[in-house]
Parts: C-alpha cells; sequence; structure tokens
C-alpha cells in the first residue's frame, strides 16, 4: 500500500519507513480513518482478532489482546509516561534492544514480541482490509487525521474515565476489601463501567448507580455517583480545558472577539461542565451541528475527495501547518562555534521546501531538532541528523558553495531532500553556446516527486534574510538585506553603456567560467526511525502473519460451513424435508448429525480445513438428495404450468389457421405443420412423464427434473415463434410524384406523356443553364 497519510508532529516519523514498504500494486480507491483509542488487536491462538472497540473479547483474552497503544509511539522504555501507563495495562511492556517500547504477547503457542510500529501497521492493514471490502477496489490512499497546533495529549475521555475508576477501586478497597487493580479482569470491566456511567451522567443529573455482579471472587459490587461530584473529582482536568484554547488563539494570533462559531467534536465535548468552559472562554454558545465521534473521519473524508481525481469537489482549500518549530545546528567550517537556524517556524505552512547555502572546504553534517522541546508532548527532541558528502574545496583553494534543500513534505515529516555543490569550471568561448542550456539546467537542483510551489532560498553563512519565491513571485517575510536589494536595483541603462563603450578602450578578454552543479548524497540518520534491516524482517514477518490469518480464516470458515449445516438440516428435517426422506434414512441421518455437533465441540474443535471440508462433504452426500428432490417439488408444478400455457397457445394458433383465420393465412401450410407436430410430441412427452412422477413418492428421486421442463419449454419456442410471428407481406399502393411546376400526376400518366413528346425539347427550368446554348438566359437577381 502506497500510504500517504497526513501525519503531524513526532509521532509522523516512522511511518515514512511503512510508506516504502507497502508499494504493493496499484488501484484507485482512498481510505480515510483517524487514530482512535478504542482499537485493539487481540491475538487468538492461531490468528490475529483485529476490531475496534472489541470490549469483550478485550475482557476474555485480556493478557493477549493489545489496546491504548497509539500514545507509545517515539517514546523509549524508560519513558516515565511508558512506566505510569505500564501500571494499567492488561498485556506486558518489555524494552527493545533500541530502547523502544516492545509489547509481549503469544501467538502460535509462542511467546513473541512486537514494537509498538509493527501493532500499528497490523491495525492499519486491517483497516486497508476492511475499506477494499467495503469500496470494492484496491486501496492505495489515505488520509490519517492526528492532533496538531494546540492540544494536550492528556486531556481526553480516558483521563476523565481514569478519574472515576481511581474513586471506585479506593471506595470498593474500603467498602468489600477488594484490589481491583490486582486482578487485570476486573479492572477493564470496570473501566468498562464507569465509561457507561461517565455517559449516563452527561443527560441525568441524579444519582446513577454502578453495579457490577461477580466482580472479584464471586463478590457483587455497587457504588453511586452524581454530576457534581463528578465534577468536583475531575476539576484538576477540568482547569487545563483553557490552556490550549489561549495557546490556539496566541499561534492564530487572534481574539475572542474574533472568533464567529465555535463547533465542538470528540466525545469528550458531551460532558457538560467541558461544554460550559469552552462556551465560556469564547463568551457565546457553542455549536454541536456535527456528529462528535464521526467529524474528523468526515474530514478525513473530504481530503481524500479533494486529493482523489476520481472526484469532484467545491474548491476547498486546506492548508497544512508545522506545528512545531524546526531548527538545523551545524559547526563553522575550521571553527569551534556552532551555528543555529531556525528552518521552519511554528504553524510554517506545509509541505514547504528552503534552499540554504553552505560555504564548505569539506563534508559537514547537520542536526534537526524541535527549537521548542518544552511544547512538543513528547521527551525527545531530536529530528535526526544529515551529514553531506563529498564536499571539496575549489581548485582555487577557495570554500565551495553547497545549496541543501531543507523540507517539510506533505505528511508533516522533515527531511534534506537534496544537496548539491557548485562548481566553477574554466571553458572555451565557443562551448559557451552550445552548453548554455545545460548550464541553465544544472543550476536548479532536482526536484522530489512531490515537490510543491513553494521553495525559499536562504543564505545561511552571509547571515542575509530568507527571500520567498512563490509561483516566480519574490515575497519577503523580513526586509532584504541592502546587498541583494542593491544587486537586484542594478539595472544597466543601454544609453549610458554605449556611452562608455565610445569614450573608454576595449578591454581584454576574460576566461569563460562554467558553472555546474554536482549532486551530493546525503547521510540520514532519524531518530526513532526504523533501519533498512529491520523493516524488511518487520515486513516479512507481517507477511508470514497475514498468511498465517488468511489460513486460518479458510479454516474457520470451513469449521463454520459444518456447523452451519449440522443446525440447519436438524431443523428443516423436522420441517419442510420430513416428507422427502424415508422414516429409516430420517432417523440415521439424525444421529450423524448429533454426533458431528459433538465431534465439532470435543475432538474437532481444532482440526485442520481438511477434515471440515471432508465432514461437510459426508454430511452432503446424504442431505443433498433430500434438498433436491425438495426444491423440485416447489419448482416442478410451475415449470409443467409454464410449459402447458405455451402448448395451449401454440395449439390455438394452429386450429385458428386450419379454419383460414386472415390472420394467419400468409403462413405456408408446411411450415404450420412443423408447429402441429412439435405441439403434438411435447404434449404427449408432458402427459407421459406427468404420469410417471405421479407413481413416485416425495421421499423417491424424481422421474424428471425442472431443468428439464424447462429446456423443452425453450426448444418448443424456438420451433413454433418463428413461425407463428411471420409478418404479413405489405401491399404498396400507387404512388404520386409532384411536378416542378405543376401538380401531382399519377406515375402511369407520366409515362404515357413521355412517350407522347419523345423527340421534343425538354422544358427549361428556372435557373436551368445549358452549356451548349448560344443565348443566355436573362434572370432578374432581387
Amino acid at each position: 500500500m502506497a500510504t500517504a497519510a497526513v501525519l503531524r508532529g513526532p509521532a509522523a516519523h516512522w511511518v515514512e519507513s511503512f510508506q516504502k514498504a507497502r508499494e504493493e500494486g496499484s488501484g484507485s480507491g482512498t481510505w480515510r480513518g483517524r487514530w482512535r483509542r478504542r482499537s485493539v488487536i487481540s491475538f487468538g491462538s492461531k490468528n490475529r482478532t483485529i476490531g475496534v472497540a472489541a470490549k469483550n473479547q478485550q475482557i476474555t483474552h485480556a493478557n493477549n489482546t493489545v489496546s491504548n497503544f497509539k500514545r507509545f509511539h517515539g517514546r523509549a522504555f524508560n519513558d516515565p509516561f511508558i512506566q505510569k501507563e505500564k501500571e494499567n495495562l492488561s498485556y506486558d511492556l518489555v524494552p527493545l534492544k533500541n530502547g523502544g517500547v516492545g509489547i509481549k504477547v503469544m501467538y502460535m503457542g509462542e511467546e513473541h514480541l512486537f514494537s509498538v510500529e509493527q501493532i500499528t501497521a497490523m491495525l492499519l492493514t486491517k483497516l486497508k482490509e476492511t475499506a477494499e471490502n467495503s469500496l470494492k477496489k484496491p486501496v492505495t490512499d489515505c488520509v490519517i487525521s492526528v492532533l496538531g497546533t494546540a492540544f494536550d495529549p492528556f486531556l481526553g475521555g480516558k483521563n476523565f474515565d481514569e478519574k472515576l475508576v481511581e474513586h471506585f477501586c479506593a471506595e470498593f478497597k474500603t467498602k468489600y476489601k477488594l484490589d481491583a487493580k490486582s486482578k487485570i479482569r476486573a479492572l477493564l470491566r470496570l473501566y468498562q463501567e464507569c465509561e457507561k456511567l461517565k455517559k449516563l451522567m452527561s443527560s441525568n443529573s441524579t444519582d446513577l448507580p454502578l453495579n457490577i455482579e461477580c466482580f472479584m471472587n464471586d463478590k457483587d459490587v455497587s457504588g453511586k455517583m452524581n454530576r457534581s461530584q463528578f465534577e468536583e473529582l475531575c476539576a484538576e482536568l477540568l482547569q487545563k480545558i483553557e490552556v490550549p484554547l489561549y495557546s490556539l488563539l496566541e499561534q492564530t494570533h487572534l481574539k475572542v472577539e474574533d472568533v464567529s462559531a465555535v463547533e465542538i467534536v470528540g466525545g469528550a465535548t458531551r460532558i457538560p461542565a467541558v461544554k460550559e468552559r469552552i462556551a465560556k472562554f469564547f463568551g457565546k454558545d457553542i455549536s454541536t451541528t456535527l456528529n462528535a465521534d464521526e467529524a474528523v473521519a468526515r474530514g478525513c473524508a473530504l481530503q481524500c475527495a479533494i486529493l482523489s481525481p476520481a472526484f469532484k469537489v467545491r474548491e476547498f482549500s486546506v492548508t497544512d501547518a508545522v506545528p512545531f518549530p524546526i531548527s538545523l545546528i551545524w559547526n563553522h567550517d575550521s571553527e569551534d562555534t556552532e551555528g543555529v537556524h531556525e528552518v521552519f517556524s511554528r504553524n510554517h505552512a506545509a509541505p514547504f521546501s528552503k534552499v540554504l547555502t553552505f560555504l564548505r572546504r569539506g563534508p559537514f553534517e547537520l542536526e534537526a531538532f524541535y527549537s521548542d522541546p518544552q511544547g512538543v508532548p513528547y521527551p525527545e527532541a531530536k529530528i535526526g541528523r544529515f551529514v553531506v558528502q563529498n564536499v571539496s574545496a575549489q581548485k582555487d583553494g577557495e570554500k565551495s558553495r553547497v545549496k541543501v534543500k531543507v523540507r517539510v513534505n506533505t505528511h508533516g515529516i522533515f527531511t534534506i531532500s537534496t544537496a548539491s555543490m557548485v562548481e566553477k569550471v574554466p571553458t572555451e568561448e565557443n562551448e559557451m553556446s552550445s552548453e548554455a542550456d545545460m548550464e541553465c539546467l544544472n543550476q536548479r537542483p532536482p526536484e522530489n516527486p512531490d515537490t510543491d510551489k513553494n521553495v525559499q532560498q536562504d543564505n545561511s553563512e552571509a547571515g542575509t534574510q530568507p527571500q520567498v519565491q512563490t509561483d516566480a513571485q519574490q515575497t519577503s517575510q523580513s526586509p532584504p538585506s541592502p546587498e541583494l536589494t542593491s544587486e537586484e536595483n542594478k539595472i544597466p541603462d543601454a544609453d549610458k553603456a554605449n556611452e562608455k563603450k565610445v569614450d573608454q578602450p576595449p578591454e581584454a578578454k576574460k576566461p569563460k567560467i562554467k558553472v555546474v552543479n554536482v549532486e551530493l548524497p546525503i547521510e540520514a540518520n532519524l531518530v526513532w526511525q526504523l533501519g533498512k534491516d529491520l523493516l524488511n524482517m518487520y515486513i516479512e514477518t507481517e507477511g508470514k502473519m497475514i498468511m498465517q490469518d488468511k489460513l486460518e480464516k479458510e479454516r474457520n470458515d470451513a469449521k463454520n460451513a459444518v456447523e452451519e449445516y449440522v443446525y440447519e438440516f436438524r431443523d428443516k428435517l423436522c420441517g419442510p424435508y420430513e416428507k422427502f426422506i424415508c422414516e429409516q434414512d430420517h432417523q440415521n441421518f439424525l444421529r450423524l448429525l448429533t454426533e458431528t455437533e459433538d465431534w465439532l465441540y470435543e475432538e474437532g474443535e481444532d482440526q485442520a480445513k481438511q477434515a471440515y471440508v471432508d465432514k461437510l462433504e459426508e454430511l452432503m452426500k446424504i442431505g443433498t438428495p433430500v434438498k433436491v428432490r425438495f426444491q423440485e417439488a416447489e419448482e416442478r408444478p410451475k415449470m409443467f404450468e409454464e410449459l402447458g400455457q405455451r402448448l395451449q397457445h401454440y395449439a390455438k394458433i394452429a386450429a385458428d389457421f386450419r379454419n383460414k383465420d386472415e390472420k394467419y393465412n400468409h403462413i405456408d401450410e408446411s411450415e404450420m405443420k412443423k408447429v402441429e407436430k412439435s405441439v403434438n410430441e411435447v404434449m404427449e412427452w408432458m402427459n407421459n412423464v406427468m404420469n410417471a412422477q405421479a407413481k413416485k413418492s416425495l421421499d423417491q428421486d424424481p422421474v424428471v427434473r425442472a431443468q428439464e421442463i424447462k429446456t423443452k419449454i425453450k426448444e418448443l419456442n424456438n420451433t413454433c415463434e418463428p413461425v407463428v410471428t411471420q409478418p404479413k407481406p405489405k401491399i404498396e399502393s400507387p404512388k404520386l410524384e409532384r411536378t416542378p411546376n405543376g401538380p401531382n400526376i399519377d406515375k402511369k400518366e407520366e409515362d404515357l406523356e413521355d412517350k407522347n413528346n419523345f423527340g421534343a425539347e425538354p422544358p427549361h427550368q428556372n435557373g436551368e443553364c445549358y452549356p451548349n446554348e448560344k443565348n443566355s438566359v436573362n434572370m432578374d437577381l432581387d
């Protein structure tokens, strides 16, 4: 899958690796989606069951079900956040060799260790499969929305749930002497009930009960809470709501008065206290016209339609932004001091490219990092290191000009895309004319396939202010330097130049210099990016698991087919199929069905696919004839009735022909005899098989089947229909022709008139000219 996900922030960097790995064909479908905290992956004994909010399964296979793993991206195992979350998880977290977060599960009877990236890839693969099944076409691109701009990653519905869980854990420990955190299944059930209670309190202000049967040690537990108690319990969370709102206004350079409408989305916005805080902050009523749970996915769908060539939408521009400022740091050539430059400010438009110019005599290193580490919701502020290689000084010993292109692409991923070194090569004058075009092309570094029109030139060594070039128009983000401005304003006057040429003696010719751009390799080492070998191993592992899932699905389908056949036939043998099987076979078949059912839930619980296929064939060998007899008894009378109607139809036409009916007197007698013969033969066949079938009982195989009767109807129609539908020959009436200058006359009269006038001069028509005539024709022209 060539994933084109719209991701923003540090967690987006790992997607680039999977983007390269998912190129497995082409298609035209586009998928939309969003991260959901309820997405879970459960590892069974032989396959993976992936779903959304699979709560019952999450409790049944608690230790082998992975959920709430989204926030683990971009974090090390020893991160305090990971250590805190680890206590409330039903599955085990372990450190990986690279210091990342690993998830330990049992799969195929063995212990397996998966990275967070692998688990996420499994979920995306399943969502892709679901989308393809719905769209009936392959999916090659997707849009995934990840929160950006101003947000608090620790302020959401899950955090409100945790407050309730902590409250009731303490209450149950005091009231029932039960420690809910000691048993993960009990804790998961408490999470579910607290979530339900939270939703109920959003619409009810009275006391609401919380009851859980057989919570722990066969004990039932109960509690209660009302909305005011809940708001008091979550006061700390509610105070955090205004912080991202202030940040949002600050980043957008707006005031509260500038906001005309406020639309809230997300499940947690249904909490009345949350609505009140937001409404109070903006000083106006908030809007809830959109479905809070689907609004983000609908926005992704709109973005899909905009990006897809298969849809035509109204003009609607979406400009993505860089949520966190990004800077570069480097060492000066032959100096100990470091240079720092912020290449992308906060909320800078994306995708966007900039070109930086360095003066260097040898290879050098650039380090990219987030300029404001405190504003990034991850402990790691570094993005990666980039080494520009094969840099050398000019032949005269001067420093080389190295142009480095930095870019934030459409996925929100920062990278140094290209680097080139400017070389001055002396050349002869006669070579310049033929190489002029090549020089112009070489001066422009090659663009990436997804490069946009926004390219900014920046001279980092000279300290000049950046000049933005957009669509061949230059607009400055800050006042241009005096040097650059003066150079741009130097426009020679033609007359003055001519005067100088007259007064001054001719100058000696200077040697011609050709400027060539040499592409330079870049070694990129991104933080948290998967290595090539590790990525290939992950891809291979995922491929094996997909194949295993496919085999397991086929095995389960075969098992379910046997189970369905048993239940379906057992019910119908005591109902509509009862008359179509003899008593002895009836009893034997019921016994076989019961034995098969027992086998399915005992030794047949975990058999190979072929075992279920063989078992189904054994049952169908007895059941199929019974089913066929029932179906034939339903369809055969209908076919006989249709055949009888066709026979009556053609027999009536033959009788009308014998009675000299005018409708059929144009048909040849030999043709009608074929119709009569066919009708008689088919009627005789039908009478014979109907008599033979009448002698058979319902539990015996039929003498004739509905398909045979249908074939007879077709043969009868093919023989008789072309004869009886022959059209009558048309009788042509005398035609009247209009002469050019006279009334209509009969064709015979015209022929007679032509004979009488044989040899006479032909009449002259208006405007008709004869080339052999000596006299010209006079015509009046109006």
